[in-house]
């Protein structure tokens, strides 16, 4: 709360960052995230279209962000539309480098990784070992 404060007083109406270099921390979470740290199960993995990889909780926390995305505020239909779009072109944009180093079964691949990533980012960067020291 702090940051939007600083920002959209100081910051001129959040044109300008000034909460960064005031040492205050961005913190980037959804609700899917928020679902996992109160104890929801992820439930099965699912791909939506033009959404990407997600599960059952993620899918569902996507209504509450949908809610207070400032996009859906937009009036002119066209221009809602236009900055969705863009939204998506430029997040499968974004992942193209990283599909290009994947082998072998690449729905596998992309549905282990989504997972894993889910999971560190619900437990804010804090891993588990679920690993013997013999298997090294």
């Amino acid at each position: 709360m702090s940051r939007v404060v600083f920002n959209s007083t100081i910051g001129l109406a959040g044109i300008i960052d000034v909460a960064t270099p005031m040492g205050l921390p961005e913190h980037n979470e959804d609700f899917g995230q928020t679902l996992g740290y109160w104890g929801m199960q992820t439930g099965p993995y699912l791909v939506l279209p033009l959404l990407g990889p997600s599960n059952v909780r993620d899918g569902l926390g996507l209504i509450p962000d949908a809610m207070v995305d400032p996009v859906g505020e937009v009036d002119h239909i066209r221009t809602r539309n236009t900055l969705y779009g863009v939204r998506i072109i430029d997040s499968r944009a974004q992942l193209l480098a990283a599909e290009s180093l994947l082998n072998g079964d690449k729905y596998s691949a992309i549905r282990d990784a989504y997972l894993q990533r889910r999971e560190f980012l619900v437990n804010d960067g804090e891993v588990s070992a679920d690993f013997d020291d013999d298997e090294f």
